[in-house]
């Protein structure tokens, strides 16, 4: 089934609330078209493409509720879903964080979508794949990487008349380049709304520059360091960053399971935590890095500022712990801004008397909640800098860090790039912890 319209959505979803026999239900389409092309060793391994939408019912009675999928859209199988989902509700539990639906509201109109991406070929995705191969054979080094693109659609309707629909577009581009001995690695990753900004070949030119510089690493000691992180160290699945977003808990942080939880009770809303450099903000109309208008549960997202010159202006509160303490509900955003200035990595590296420069972090796992201490380690490219020149490459290390140490030791902060669909600046950041010595690559 291809990307439905809001209309087309909208008329299967008033179709399936019509059939609702309870207090509350709400239903919503989700539906992506996708398309993948994955090569190792130089030589493409799998290619394919993905069609699918698929239909949730969530039905209440009282604060009991239940949920149930489908991805076929016959009446038949309409009418069953909503009676399962009646049928789970009627036996679950009560939820004490019970809120009742939301009814209209308005919304931002969304910039999320470019025809560009939505149009993308199997040719296309063959040509930055061959690109990318044909620049590692010409430099003898071999290439594994993965582009993925997609368009989609998301549609919410419920019984007390909200009424969502936005549709976006992302292309995801990674590449790891080894050099044929396997001891040299380098690394790059983007990520668009637009597929007309994806290069490729630059990406993996990249990556091909790190691995062929990283061959032969040197061991120095651990310990403290200042460290230029590009934004692949910051953000990633489970990078530094994220991990400091994600934690913007108002709930948490009033139970006292947070780094922003008080001694004695509350939050440090309000309370200036790091360098005054540090601004971080959420805005889905970004022409840069755009995101959804409203969450899942149709609340709108809007601009908000998060951190503002070091600041805490705003938590995170879904709309049972709004409601409990008699303030306004947040949508979590899908990506955040953080503001930077103009240097580049090079520029960077130019100021540093001693150093080291880190690509990418990998392996990351919480150590403390609530100072927020993670560990992990460098991989693909880690090199000491000397005198404002890259030295030589170096072994990679471990690390113990915190997000709110870090900035707070903040020496540097470049020009934003966006990366997960945030727009993240490189940082160098003074006495960042290694603690031991890793021999991966």
């Amino acid at each position: 089934m291809p990307i439905l319209s809001k209309d087309e959505a909208q008329t299967i979803l008033k179709k399936v609330l019509s059939y609702s026999k309870a207090d509350e239900c709400t239903v919503s389409l989700r539906g992506r078209t996708s398309g993948n092309i994955r090569y190792a060793r130089n030589n493409v391994s799998t290619a394919g493409s993905t069609d699918n939408v698929s239909l949730v019912v969530e039905s209440g009675f009282g604060k009991r509720s239940g949920v149930a999928t489908c991805n076929e859209f016959d009446e038949a199988t309409l009418r069953r879903c909503v009676q399962r989902a009646e049928e789970i509700a009627r036996l679950a539990p009560e939820d004490p964080d019970y809120v009742p639906l939301l009814g209209p509201q308005q919304y931002l109109t969304p910039v999320a979508f470019a025809q560009s991406t939505a149009g993308i070929t199997p040719d296309f995705r063959a040509k930055a794949a061959a690109d990318s191969i044909a620049l590692c054979q010409e430099r003898k080094l071999t290439a594994a990487g993965y582009l993925e693109d997609g368009a989609s659609f998301l549609a919410l309707r419920n019984s007390k008349g909200l009424e969502a629909y936005q549709q976006d577009t992302n292309l995801d581009f990674s590449i790891t380049v080894r050099t044929p001995d396997g001891t040299g690695s380098g690394y790059a990753v983007a990520d668009f709304t637009d597929a007309n900004k994806l290069d490729a070949k630059a990406l993996t030119k990249i990556a091909a520059d790190k691995a062929a510089g990283s061959v032969n690493a040197k061991a120095i000691e651990p310990g403290k360091y200042t460290v230029i992180l590009e934004p692949a160290a910051l953000v990633s699945d489970e990078g530094l960053l994220n991990n400091l977003m994600y934690s913007l808990d108002a709930r948490s942080a009033d139970e006292g399971r947070s780094f922003l939880s008080k001694k004695g009770g509350g939050n440090k809303l309000g309370q200036k935590l790091f360098d005054e450099r540090v601004t971080i903000y959420s805005d889905p109309l970004n022409a840069e890095a755009p995101g959804n208008v409203f969450d899942g549960n149709g609340l709108p997202v809007k601009r908000t500022v998060w951190i503002e010159k070091g600041v805490m202006k705003n938590m995170f509160y879904s709309r049972f712990w709004a409601q409990k303490n008699n303030v306004a509900p947040t949508a979590f955003p899908n990506g955040f801004i953080m503001e930077g200035g103009t240097q580049t990595v090079q520029d960077m590296i130019k100021s540093t008397e001693k150093g080291i420069l880190v690509t990418r972090l990998w392996y990351i796992r919480d150590v403390d909640p609530q100072t927020l201490l993670y560990t992990g380690l460098t991989r693909d490219g880690t090199f000491y800098i000397e005198n404002g020149k890259i030295k030589h490459p170096v072994k990679n290390f471990r690390f113990n860090e915190s997000p709110i140490i870090m900035l707070n030791n903040i020496e540097a902060i470049g020009k934003p790039q966006r990366l997960g669909g945030n727009l993240v600046p490189p940082l160098k950041i003074r006495d960042f912890t290694f603690t031991s010595l890793s021999d991966a690559v």
